[in-house]
């Protein structure tokens, strides 16, 4: 899957079921090895994400698709617990 990185800003992020997730704010690269590792998301579903951050970073290889919007696998709720690990 390509795409240019600047296209993937402000993009909106929905599940494979269609449920909203967010909006790309960001892009986490590993620069050793020159992938994309994950996407920095803000304006989350609160619904999805019990956390107390202004965003999320979901891994990239969750994405499925990116067109219009982004696609990713089903996103199950993440607990504050979740976001200490």
């Amino acid at each position: 899957m390509y795409a240019e990185l600047t296209s993937l800003f402000g993009l909106n992020v929905y599940t494979d079921k269609g449920r909203y997730v967010g909006n790309v704010n960001d892009i986490v690269i590993e620069a050793a090895d020159r992938k994309v590792t994950g996407l920095a998301l803000t304006k989350i579903n609160r619904e999805m994400f019990d956390v107390n951050r202004e965003g999320v970073i979901l891994p990239y290889r969750w994405v499925l698709a990116i067109g219009d919007v982004v696609i990713v696998k089903q996103v199950n709720k993440l607990t504050k617990k979740d976001a200490e690990e």
